[in-house]
């Protein structure tokens, strides 16, 4: 029988340190789970930034982020939205906002690095609102790989069963992931938003005569109902939400359970 199996990163693979800035009130959000505060509103989204976060330091901090992207003509990629936005439209609020500043993604930055020493990669990010066309919030997100991440990936491989990775997160984190956890690149999907990991695992099903995705969040819903077998990790979070619980097939508190629910799988 062949089986895949489909990991979210944040909070999967990785536990993440993430702080928010409110724009308006300067007040930071610690251990935020960024697809709450862009559901509070349909017309929200997450834009990843497509920029190393090294750049971002030596950066005039009164200079204004929008001002900052069309300079440098950075990148921007919507990862996660209630409703459909594109990314043009998601351009422009960001254009038009004139509040936030670089010492804003400086601010958080510096956040989540004294919280987390051993750092593996780094993010950072903006929720943007499109119907005021600003940004409310700044967002940095800093993760470390789960000890048991490696040896858990190599298993599955041993069980020839193939891993892949599909995340939020642009490849500029995810190749350096992928390569920690022995991933081959062509088996990770960036930028991966709830409908698109839906996709993923719906083609996957194509090939494979099992398909299983491991996640941690609303925004693996969709995936999860896709796949034959639904996983909902709470290794990070310790808490298990009705709402996730009700859409998940099996839940784990360690990754390394993973390796056990395959071998269930793929008995007879």
């Amino acid at each position: 029988m062949r089986i895949a199996v489909v990991f979210d990163s944040a909070g999967t693979l990785l536990r993440m340190y993430r702080v928010a800035k409110n724009i308006e009130t300067g007040e930071y959000l610690e251990e935020v789970v960024t697809t709450e505060l862009v559901g509070k509103k349909p017309y929200c989204a997450i834009l990843v930034m497509q920029v190393d976060s090294n750049r971002l330091v030596d950066c005039p901090p009164q200079m204004l982020i929008s001002g900052f992207i069309k300079e440098y003509n950075i990148d921007l990629e919507v990862g996660c939205s209630r409703a459909q936005i594109d990314k043009q439209t998601a351009f422009s609020a960001v254009q038009n906002d004139a509040r936030a500043k670089m010492k804003d993604l400086q601010d958080v930055m510096a956040a989540v690095k004294k919280r987390c020493k051993d750092i593996f990669y780094m993010g950072v990010g903006l929720i943007i609102d499109v119907e005021k066309k600003n940004i409310p919030y700044v967002i940095c997100t800093g993760g470390r790989v789960y000890s048991s991440s490696p040896s858990v990936i190599k298993t599955l491989n041993e069980m020839s069963v193939d891993a892949y990775i599909a995340s939020g997160d642009s490849m500029r984190n995810l190749g350096a992931l992928a390569n920690k956890v022995d991933v081959p690149i062509e088996r990770v999907f960036e930028i991966a938003t709830p409908h698109k990991k839906e996709e993923i695992v719906k083609n996957l099903k194509k090939q494979y005569d099992k398909v299983v995705m491991v996640g941690d969040g609303i925004n693996d819903i969709l995936a999860m109902r896709a796949a034959d077998l639904g996983v909902l990790s709470i290794q990070q979070s310790g808490e298990c939400l009705p709402m996730l619980r009700e859409e998940a097939d099996v839940v784990i508190r360690d990754i390394k359970e993973i390796v056990g629910v395959v071998e269930k799988l793929a008995k007879p």
